[in-house]
């Protein structure tokens, strides 16, 4: 506990500064961030490059920040009752006009997007109940408002039980498996007045598609979304607590922007692209521990089997959530990311390799699909080691 005080007060003192200093920042987040007073929440929005180290420009900053967010949930929330009452009622536009400018056809394809954004949000985290409570601050523009429809009302519950629905970046198909985790039963709307906090992750995510029409939406993306929105949702500072929204947006589009080739399938063999990651990966495997790496070889288990979902969804289907968070500590906190992701993946192939090299095909599939829960300082104390071996060697 003592020392745990002692980190306590040395956060609090380097986050009080005028200018924050990052590199010791990063220094201190690499071995966790406290959950007490806001620390993570803050450090996290810097560690994301949401807020600069001076803390005399955050007031401005903040204002502007929020202010876009606002203007982008006006602009892009619109309803259908809105189309009917207004301009398309008289205007040549209607349901069936095929042409590409046609408004309808935006908003049947904003519908697309939104059918698949709504059945992930609605089983997001399904082992907490944070995502099913509502939120303190809902969104004043959609929950006063009768004119506004809910994005959930937009979807019909019969849609929901059909087929997954494909979404394309770059014209290019590219989908996620991230059934791991699935909830007993769907999340239900609250009562008008009211927002769950998965109807504002589904507002995120879906302002984020229109914003970025040649991405869009990728199922996974909830995934990433999740802990960022909890943590700040979380937030024990009141003031950052009724801005989570806004500031999550800001912060999940900085972090899109660094891991955003993992989920377009024409970026795949890129530099940057998710089966890079993947080889880079097996070459640490061979260098650290070749004979699991040799025996996964030899049995034809290859990473793409499974670290596919371990590295684009950084790690956040692997692990409880709180488990995840403090993983995201050190991954924010990593300079030259994510070179610490690998050494995670990897020391979580140490931690069990003698059940690797006891099992076949079948048994490593199962394990390495489904890793085994263990005490997560367990993991990050192998993988910070090898993260020193590599920078000795």
């Amino acid at each position: 506990m003592a020392a745990y005080a002692e980190r306590l007060k040395q956060f609090e003192a380097l986050l009080s500064a005028e200018i924050i200093d990052l590199d010791e920042l990063r220094a201190l987040s690499t071995n966790g961030i406290p959950d007490e007073l806001g620390i993570r929440s803050l450090s996290w929005k810097l560690l994301l490059g949401y807020l600069p180290p001076e803390t005399a420009l955050w007031p401005e900053l903040l204002e502007k920040q929020r202010f876009s967010y606002d203007q982008f949930v006006k602009e892009l929330i619109a309803s259908p009752a809105s189309f009917e009452r207004g301009a398309m009622q008289t205007s040549p536009d209607h349901p069936l006009n095929p042409s590409p400018d046609s408004k309808w056809q935006t908003f049947f394809q904003d519908n697309d997007v939104l059918l698949q954004i709504d059945k992930d949000v609605r089983r997001l985290c399904p082992d907490i109940a944070f995502f099913q409570r509502p939120t303190d601050f809902p969104c004043k523009r959609i929950v006063d408002n009768p004119e506004v429809e809910r994005l959930n009302k937009r979807v019909q519950f019969s849609v929901l039980k059909s087929a997954n629905v494909t979404q394309k970046g770059l014209g290019v198909t590219k989908q996620i498996s991230v059934s791991r985790r699935v909830a007993n039963e769907e999340y239900a709307p609250l009562r008008a007045g009211q927002e769950a906090h998965w109807e504002v992750v589904e507002r995120l995510l879906f302002v984020y598609a229109k914003l970025n029409p040649g991405q869009s939406y990728v199922q996974g993306m909830n995934e990433i979304i999740g802990p960022l929105y909890y943590t700040f949702a979380s937030d024990s500072c009141l003031q950052w607590k009724e801005h989570a929204e806004a500031d999550c947006f800001f912060c999940f589009t900085n972090l899109m922007s660094e891991i955003r080739d993992f989920f377009i399938k024409c970026l795949d063999d890129s530099e940057s692209g998710i089966m890079k990651m993947m080889n880079r990966l097996s070459d640490k495997i061979k260098v650290v521990d070749y004979a699991v790496w040799h025996h996964l070889h030899q049995l034809d288990v290859k990473p793409q089997f499974y670290s596919f979902r371990w590295l684009t969804l950084l790690l956040s289907q692997e692990f409880p959530l709180p488990d995840v968070i403090r993983i995201w500590d050190s991954l924010f906190a990593d300079s030259n990311r994510f070179d610490f992701l690998l050494d995670v993946c990897c020391a979580m192939h140490v931690l069990v390799r003698s059940q690797i090299l006891a099992g076949d095909f079948p048994s490593n599939m199962k394990l390495l699909q489904n890793y085994p829960q263990m005490d997560i300082k367990e993991v990050l104390s192998k993988a910070m080691q090898l993260s020193l071996q590599s920078f000795i060697s």
